[in-house]
């Protein structure tokens, strides 16, 4: 796979994303459902605690990832739904450190709800992965 960042302008990298990637040469395209923080038997986890709730979506993402054989790497698009983009920008270095430290920039895409599907749960993250 070869992946070409689309950036007109840089301040988005800063933030560690890109605007716009090119794909090229795709064996295989995973789309990933919106991963929460529940556990293995998805049990809501976390309930009120945003900053834990993050952690926990993004090792869930990360698990399926595993499961098909990728990482944080082949993740061209990223999607997240917050019910509290506040909230959640205060606690945006997690997305920082999980894809910094393997240097990944997907593009990305953060939108406020009023809710997701189960109460208490306040991020859902979901992401479109290629190898």
């Amino acid at each position: 796979m070869q992946r070409t960042a689309v950036n007109p302008w840089n301040w988005s990298q800063a933030l560690g994303y890109n605007q716009g990637e090119i794909i090229q040469d795709v064996k295989r395209q995973l789309i990933c459902s919106g991963q929460t923080s529940v556990d293995d038997k998805g049990n809501p986890q976390h309930l009120e605690n945003m900053r834990m709730q993050m952690d926990l979506a993004l090792n869930n993402l990360d698990a399926v990832l595993n499961n098909a054989e990728m990482t944080l790497t082949n993740i061209s698009k990223l999607s997240i739904f917050t019910t509290d983009v506040d909230e959640t920008m205060k606690n945006f270095d997690i997305l920082g450190a999980k894809f910094g430290q393997v240097g990944a920039t997907p593009t990305m895409t953060l939108v406020e709800v009023t809710r997701l599907a189960v109460p208490g749960l306040m991020f859902e993250v979901e992401a479109i992965a290629f190898d």
